[in-house]
């Protein structure tokens, strides 16, 4: 399939970077808190549960931030229309019970959107945490193992993480730019480029909303209003050929796909960082891909890598395709986005 009318040949925009640029300036894209804002921050928690909100309903108005407000606002610009992610750094996590820190971290992300399901389980707060699950097991979710990921997009605008803890060895973050991937395929290889706006099956791993085939058929890279948006999750393209009405790959595609993933893990074009207990890490899915490397954690259980998550949705950011429908539900701005099958309720919990 050859690009879409219009596009051009490279897009030149903020979220266009490269690791190797950023890799040394660390004052471009980590936000360092104060003393005064932390108090803030844990003001604002003790105010909400003591008032005894359900932690689901959190908002604005009831997470109170009077000075990081605008800077929120900030953050959100940056994931639309900038560089696509930012860390926040110097949240005291090691003091907070497991309540205080889901709160703070809901607080917060409710500045920036409204939070969607994780799983069919409606989980709004993921627990991004080895639980032993067998990563050969087609329905297993790899965030649950202590694997190797593989870079992707999670289904939702914006994926935030807060590090509880962080492993013995390994777990590194890594991003890279949706947009710097296309650039750099079509300098080498315009025509395969060209064939990652075919749609492409990708397994569900299990959780199929109602009326649904077990998988869906959306393309990697999307031209839409004038915006490129990927969509990316190459372990669960794979896995979607237990399926045996799902279209199978062609060797165009393969090829691909193999260009896609040989420049993502590319050390010059990906960003590389290791999230602290306490750093707060939001990445834009339509123009990022993020992906962990494998680790080897603690012996001791409650020592062990453990990461809070959420998956946002903004408001008044891009258009998406009607094609998104098969993944996000609601193609509406402000409300789209998650995993809702027909056993979904949407809770907090506290424990993975």
């Amino acid at each position: 399939m050859p690009r879409p009318l219009g596009m051009p040949d490279q897009l030149e925009l903020p979220a266009a970077w490269y690791g190797a640029d950023l890799q040394s300036e660390e004052g471009r894209w980590v936000r360092h808190l104060s003393a005064g804002e932390v108090a803030e921050i844990e003001q604002a928690a003790a105010a909400f549960i003591a008032a005894d909100h359900p932690i689901d309903a959190v908002a604005p108005g009831t997470f109170v931030l009077p000075s990081l407000k605008a800077e929120l606002s900030d953050l959100r610009e940056t994931l639309q229309h900038g560089r696509g992610f930012g860390l926040i750094r110097g949240l005291p996590v090691a003091r907070y019970d497991m309540l205080t820190a889901a709160t703070i971290f809901c607080g917060i992300g409710a500045h920036l959107g409204s939070a969607r399901s994780q799983n069919a389980k409606g989980h709004i707060l993921g627990h991004v945490k080895d639980v032993g699950a067998d990563v050969n097991d087609p329905t297993v979710r790899i965030y649950q193992t202590a694997e190797r990921q593989s870079f992707h997009t999670d289904s939702s605008d914006v994926v935030g993480l807060l590090c509880l803890k962080e492993a013995m060895e390994g777990g590194d973050s890594l991003l890279v730019s949706t947009l710097t991937l296309y650039n750099e395929m079509m300098k080498r290889d315009p025509a395969l480029a060209g064939v990652l706006f075919d749609p492409i099956a990708t397994d569900r791993r299990g959780e199929v909303p109602a009326g649904e085939k077990p998988y869906f058929e959306i393309p990697v890279l999307n031209w839409h209003g004038g915006k490129l948006t990927g969509l990316y999750q190459r372990t669960y393209i794979e896995s979607a050929a237990r399926f045996d009405d799902a279209p199978a790959l062609t060797a165009q595609q393969l090829a691909a796909l193999d260009l896609f993933d040989d420049l993502a893990n590319d050390p010059a074009i990906h960003l590389k960082m290791r999230l602290k207990p306490g750093d707060m890490q939001f990445v834009y899915n339509h123009t990022m891909l993020h992906d962990r490397t494998g680790f080897r954690d603690w012996p001791k259980l409650e020592e062990r890598r453990h990461l809070l998550r959420l998956w946002l949705a903004l408001p008044g950011d891009r258009p998406l395709p009607e094609i998104f429908k098969q993944r996000y539900g609601s193609i509406e701005v402000g409300d789209r986005g998650g995993i809702i099958t027909s056993e979904t309720r949407l809770h907090v919990a506290l424990e993975p």
